[in-house]
């Protein structure tokens, strides 16, 4: 098994939530990436079913070395196992900290656009949604620094989710402006928990901080979470781990993942992401290395062919965020008219928040020739809904 990043494998009719769709549509929007995951990983998983034993699984000690393996050797950052924690995902480790962390009626601080799903782990558990919005400077997002201090000093705000790097906007924030935000969260009381999910997936010389890792502050305040399943296409393991460096936190937030029941792995989770921390560098730089190539045809493409878009210049994730202003304001109307006329299922980005109603966001982490399909459907569609 090789790492061919250009193999058009067919995911219809496998209980795929991004290709359960119509005969002719190409879906370009749910996290999720046509790619094989890495043959390491395949290998101990299929070592795993070979042993036709399928019982209570615990955690070992392996798998936390493994985790710090890859954060030492990827990101130059050494966490202690004693830190961590495992978690069957990030997702529902963010709703069982919201629920540890902070009381009902709190502030949970943002910054829009966000991914969606943080707004869910918010409202479902009875606190308010406080968002510093992110601004466009002339297509760089950036943070307002005096809205986030006077949002942090809230009376009722007592926790932040950060996005790290940031999704869907595809900022890598720089230790400077992380430290900045730790000692924000340090003077007001503010618990940060970095989603660093999208952390491996970074262009060449831009590599992401650990938030725990950019300063003491930081570290002492945080709650990190990290998983192989962006980097590896690995999500249906439900693998995760959190890692606090704080020991009356993490006591905290320990409490609330075992009451919560997440912290049981399935049968293929343990050696699986064993697998994809010591083994997989290899494919991952391969991987963004392909990742990258596209987001360039995409950024090239749409300036020769739809002029009236601008592709956000973002140096991590394999999600582009396109502002469409200049054709729409109404995101989730220019999307449905994309997909009834072509087929090309994108995210709307009003679903993130934010100035998200004049942005789509694509998924270009798949074979070119299917990227160039899907360019070629997104000229055809804006064309269409411009007549």
């Amino acid at each position: 098994m090789t790492n061919d990043f250009s193999e058009m494998i067919d995911r219809r009719n496998t209980n795929s939530v991004k290709w359960d769709v119509g005969a002719d549509e190409l879906p370009m929007w749910v996290a999720d990436m046509d790619f094989r995951t890495a043959p390491a990983i395949v290998e101990a998983i299929k070592q795993k079913a070979d042993t036709g034993i399928f019982g209570y699984e615990e955690v070992p000690d392996d798998y936390f070395a493994a985790v710090q393996h890859w954060y030492t050797s990827e990101h130059n950052w050494q966490p202690q196992p004693c830190w961590m924690r495992f978690v069957t995902g990030v997702v529902p480790a963010i709703s069982s900290a919201v629920r540890r962390i902070s009381n009902v009626g709190d502030n949970v601080l943002i910054q829009a656009p966000v991914y969606n799903i943080f707004y869910n782990s918010i409202i479902n558990n009875g606190r308010h949604i406080l968002s510093s919005d992110l601004v466009n400077n002339d297509g760089t997002y950036e943070i307002n620094w005096a809205d986030l201090a006077a949002k942090m000093a809230a009376p009722l705000t007592t926790m932040m989710i950060l996005c790290n790097p940031h999704n869907p906007v595809g900022k890598v924030w720089q230790p400077a402006e992380l430290r900045r935000i730790a000692e924000l969260a340090a003077a007001n009381h503010v618990t940060v928990f970095s989603d660093e999910i999208h952390g491996d997936i970074t262009d060449a010389g831009h590599g992401y901080t650990p938030f725990a890792a950019a300063s003491d502050t930081a570290a002492n305040l945080s709650v990190t979470a990290v998983s192989p399943s962006k980097t590896f296409n690995v999500a249906a393991l439900h693998a995760a781990t959190l890692i606090i460096p704080n020991e009356r936190l993490r006591n905290i937030v320990d409490r609330g993942i075992n009451t919560d029941e997440l912290a049981e792995p399935n049968a293929f989770a343990i050696p699986g992401t064993i697998a994809a921390y010591t083994q997989g560098a290899d494919w991952v730089h391969a991987l963004n290395a392909t990742i990258t190539a596209n987001k360039q045809a995409l950024t090239k493409f749409v300036a020769a062919n739809i002029p009236q878009l601008h592709v956000i210049t973002g140096h991590a994730t394999y999600l582009v965020w396109i502002d469409c202003g200049e054709i729409s304001h109404d995101s989730v109307k220019l999307c449905q008219a994309i997909r009834d006329t072509t087929g090309l299922f994108l995210s709307d980005g009003a679903e993130y928040g934010g100035d998200g109603d004049h942005y789509l966001r694509m998924n270009v982490a798949c074979p070119p020739d299917r990227l160039q399909d899907g360019l070629n459907r997104l000229a055809t569609g804006i064309k269409n809904f411009q007549k």
